[in-house]
């Protein structure tokens, strides 16, 4: 990997990760169209660079990350199903991460219920207009009285489901807070605020593991690794205050359609024999 397709790898991760449209997906299908060869420094800078994503999200709530204990208590409770799962299928949900067929029907999959994610969920909106201060209802809902220990859990059992390269963690997490009863937006920055103990854990384990069969691997690139993080740092702060004002005036259905179009363009060129699987 050069330092090109290092930034390029980077931008994705930075514009991608707390939008519903697959960051790991965009990621795969970059690296696919690029031909980055698929080694083990590859795997690691795809889901080491998380980190910077993470720290914008630090940096842009940080108010919130000095709340009380049982905060932090909240977003490990909803971080469990994850870690359990993620440990006992690691192995075959490596071997998805490759696939880029899985990536397109995904894509499809995905787009085609946030087309109708609004119309499901409107009373949660409807409810939040019908109170004399929105914005405080909405402060409200992220709160530890409104996000309680069993809705962090459900939250967390959709988040699982994006274990699958092509469902975004975004989306599932987003959804997961709808049925809760959460707003768009106090879905989403509670999706935020879950992707911090997620990919910290991610890109820890990640890192140990290769440290652990081969240090020569991150000893001899620490300088894209924090190359690439730098980049998708600054980029997913800018991403992020894109997406909570489209996300409040607009909904899902952009992001819906975009899902559908990519999707099937993918498809599209798989099925008339253009190899876009990432080289061995």
């Amino acid at each position: 990997m050069n330092w090109l397709e290092a930034f390029i790898l980077a931008l994705i991760e930075g514009l991608t990760e707390f939008l519903p449209v697959s960051s790991t997906g965009h990621m795969i299908i970059g690296s696919s169209l690029m031909g980055i060869e698929s080694n083990e420094f590859t795997k690691l800078f795809t889901v080491a660079i998380q980190f910077g994503a993470i720290l914008s999200v630090v940096v842009i709530y940080f108010r919130s990350f000095l709340k009380s204990w049982s905060f932090y208590a909240k977003l490990f409770v909803a971080f469990i199903p994850t870690a359990i799962v993620g440990l006992l299928a690691k192995k075959y949900i490596d071997s998805l991460l490759e696939n880029v067929w899985v990536v397109a029907i995904s894509l499809v999959v995905g787009g085609i219920v946030l087309l109708f994610i609004d119309k499901l969920f409107a009373r949660n909106e409807q409810q939040a207009k019908a109170t004399e201060d929105e914005d405080q209802f909405v402060e409200d809902q992220n709160s530890d009285e409104h996000v309680s220990y069993k809705n962090g859990f459900i939250i967390g059992l959709f988040q699982c489901i994006a274990m699958v390269p092509g469902v975004s963690r975004s989306a599932a997490t987003i959804i997961g807070g709808l049925t809760q009863g959460l707003t768009r937006k106090a879905a989403a920055e509670f999706s935020f605020f879950l992707a911090v103990p997620t990919m910290f854990a991610a890109t820890a384990k990640s890192i140990y593991d290769v440290w652990k069969e081969n240090p020569k691997v991150i000893t001899d690139n620490v300088p894209v690794l924090v190359f690439g993080n730098v980049i998708a740092f600054i980029v997913a702060i800018l991403a992020i205050k894109l997406f909570i004002g489209m996300l409040t005036k607009h909904g899902f259905k952009v992001f819906g359609y975009y899902r559908i179009v990519l999707g099937i363009a993918i498809l599209a060129l798989l099925m008339a024999g253009v190899n876009l699987n990432i080289v061995d």
